[in-house]
């Protein structure tokens, strides 16, 4: 179970010296597992670019929630399925390139209506033929 609190800023606009800063913003999240009782609360400090008429507080904490999701359905399958964190590709486009193709394999399976992407990078290692129907080279 989590709680987020919001609260939003545009007084410190002037006193900022930093291009475009149009709000200050505190997080407060404070999360209870159900099935172990642990409680953990954190808080976190941000600025944007928004304008309070643009991004209110229920707006801020909306687009938090968003970012959360995208590191969660992208990064974090990324660095768990590919283990990208420990890639040793450095040399010039090499890492860019090989994080396309990491991107384009996880597009290919959500569209496919994989849901676990571990599961379905599995799959397609044990059934190459169909895996190559995902990109339109078989037609098995």
């Amino acid at each position: 179970m989590e709680v987020r609190r919001l609260w939003a800023s545009s007084e410190l606009q002037d006193y900022l010296d930093f291009p475009y800063a149009a709000q200050v913003f505190c997080l407060q999240r404070e999360t209870t597992e159900l099935s172990t009782g642990k409680f953990r609360a954190e808080t976190v400090y941000g600025v944007t670019s928004l304008t309070a008429q643009k991004a209110d507080p229920v707006r801020l904490l909306s687009l938090n929630r968003r970012h959360w999701s995208i590191e969660n359905g992208l990064h974090y399958v990324r660095d768990m399925s590919f283990d990208e964190d420990r890639c040793r590709i450095r040399k010039h486009a090499g890492a860019q390139v090989m994080a396309s193709l990491r991107n384009l394999a996880i597009s290919l399976l959500r569209l496919a209506a994989a849901v676990n992407i571990a599961a379905a990078l599995r799959f397609c290692a044990h059934h190459q033929l169909r895996a190559l129907r995902l990109v339109g080279l078989a037609s098995v």
